[in-house]
């Protein structure tokens, strides 16, 4: 295994390479957040090239193929040495239907529900304690589907008090089940109430060069002594410079980005952004991905990026991102890139 340099992960006791694993994608087919088919054995082989590479955690959630994505990120640990075995990081709070898999999940944060999460993916992944625990959403009790809420009803129904669930992890890191504690999608207000309960370790905000609205809670983080670590850093995959309009039209119809924006009505700006990365990228002998990755990480108050792939031979395309250091003209260019194409949205530099 190689050795990638490390930083700490705000106030807690984990050092974490500055890039992250995601295995969104290995949860496979058949749900409602899915990317398409995908095959096991590319994806334990895949962990394995990860952490060969030198990456020292992995970031999955139950969610992610209904469970799918614990479990073979689970058969994926057990074929490494303990020594070599990552960190692994894992979610709670959004709940589907077995009955139905295509179902939007709901956003459900119940402390007995929260338990039983638990149990389940420490039995999935193979492992007595998990090392960073993150409620994926706030508890609001609604659907997850990015949308207005259908049944406002069943909404209020299901919601829990933030106080609530978050006293309930907090109280699981006490009692040693969970390493840390974090919020993944709170906005400040969120995390300020959740301080004053219980200190947020770490959070994980959706921040990308496409996706840059999360700046307040990176700045909220900093100044509080919590880790940041933030995904979807490459856009589900735009940003590795790979995508075009026809890629775009072909994907397979069951993958979930054929009904987003950023891969619809806002393809065109957001591969010009892509284009203007080309040079910088050529400039420093490297891919478009690594600079794109670069960028996310020099932004104030983040301590890591996850980012994903579906086989071993794409880890190649963006590992070398955690030693690029980009040039002041890099920053302009890319800020001005961001303003003329109008890709995205938040602020365009620090």
């Amino acid at each position: 295994m190689n050795a990638l340099p490390t930083t700490r992960l705000g106030g807690t006791d984990l050092d974490i390479t500055r890039l992250g694993f995601g295995a969104w994608a290995l949860g496979g087919a058949g749900w409602r957040f899915a990317w398409g088919a995908q095959d096991d054995a590319d994806s334990i082989a895949t962990v394995h090239r990860v952490v060969e590479a030198g990456v020292n955690w992995i970031d999955t959630a139950p969610v992610y193929g209904l469970g799918h994505s614990e479990e073979v990120v689970g058969k994926a640990l057990a074929a490494l040495p303990e020594s070599e075995r990552p960190y692994v990081f894992t979610k709670v709070g959004l709940v589907w239907d077995p009955a139905d898999p295509s179902a939007a999940p709901r956003k459900l944060l119940k402390p007995a529900g929260i338990r039983a999460e638990l149990e389940d993916s420490l039995r999935r992944l193979g492992v007595e304690r998990i090392d960073l625990y993150q409620a994926h959403w706030p508890g609001d009790g609604a659907l997850l589907t990015f949308g207005p809420d259908e049944d406002p009803a069943a909404t209020a129904r299901h919601a829990t008090a933030l106080e609530e669930y978050w006293a309930t992890l907090a109280e699981l890191k006490a009692e040693g089940k969970v390493r840390a504690i974090a919020l993944s999608n709170h906005d400040t207000a969120q995390l300020a109430a959740a301080e004053a309960v219980a200190h947020v370790d770490a959070i994980q905000p959706q921040f990308s060069l496409l996706h840059r609205e999360a700046a307040p809670e990176l700045a909220w983080a900093h100044a509080h002594g919590t880790g940041s670590i933030v995904y979807q850093p490459l856009h589900s995959g735009l940003l590795t410079g790979a995508f075009t309009a026809e890629r775009v039209a072909a994907l397979p119809v069951d993958d979930w980005r054929r009904g987003v924006p950023e891969f619809t009505t806002g393809l065109a700006a957001n591969l010009a952004l892509v284009d203007a990365l080309r040079p910088i990228a050529e400039a420093h002998g490297t891919t478009v991905a690594a600079v794109a990755l670069a960028w996310t990480l020099e932004w104030p108050g983040v301590t890591g990026a996850i980012v994903g792939a579906r086989r071993p031979e794409q880890v190649d395309g963006w590992i070398e991102a955690g030693a690029l250091r980009l040039t002041e003209d890099d920053r302009d260019a890319i800020a001005a890139a961001l303003t003329t194409t109008g890709a995205g949205a938040g602020p365009v530099c620090p």
